[in-house]
């Protein structure tokens, strides 16, 4: 048994995943509001609806095995199910997805905490040749929070394997290369 959330009112529906097939669409009507609300099962395919939308991107994106500088681990929450999205050396910009929004690390989610330019974790490597990760928050309206604790605007936090950060509702873990 699955269970969606309300939008409207925080009311948690339950409902049977193995009697729906992936990428059919489901509506329900919340008990407790009466709210209408519609949720898409399966795998998601943002990524490649992503590469089209941002051509200009994609060769930069496709050069870069995936992987390569490691990733991050979207863990599966009510808004939206587990994503690995890989990092590439630089500035990885992390917000909610939106057609049309230029950031290079989009995450699938309806969750309105996250904002369409969250935070950014620069890959870069140190004087030993290692991977380096930098995390900060971008002045979103929630804030950006590693290990419970906030990071301040203007802030940056080392950041390695395992690490657990959130971003509004969602909680993200990262993870190097094998």
């Amino acid at each position: 048994m699955k269970r969606v959330r309300c939008p409207k009112c925080d009311t948690f529906i339950p409902f049977d995943e193995t009697q729906y097939e992936a990428g059919q669409s489901l509506v329900f009507v919340c008990p407790e509001c009466g709210k209408q609300f519609g949720i898409r099962m399966g795998v998601s395919k943002l990524r490649d609806t992503q590469r089209e939308e941002n051509k200009e991107n994609r060769a930069q994106f496709d050069s870069q095995p995936s992987g390569e500088f490691g990733s991050i681990i979207v863990i599966e929450n009510v808004f939206h199910y587990k994503q690995t999205i890989p990092l590439r050396m630089g500035d990885n910009v992390i917000g909610r997805y939106q057609k049309g929004n230029p950031i290079n690390t989009p995450i699938e989610t309806v969750d309105p905490s996250v904002d369409n330019n969250h935070c950014i974790i620069n890959v870069s490597r140190d004087k030993q040749g290692q991977l380096k990760y930098v995390l900060r928050d971008t002045n979103s309206n929630t804030g950006t929070f590693v290990d419970n604790v906030e990071i301040p605007p203007r802030e940056r936090r080392v950041i390695s394997d395992g690490t657990l950060f959130t971003i509004g509702a969602t909680s993200i873990i990262l993870r190097e290369p094998e």
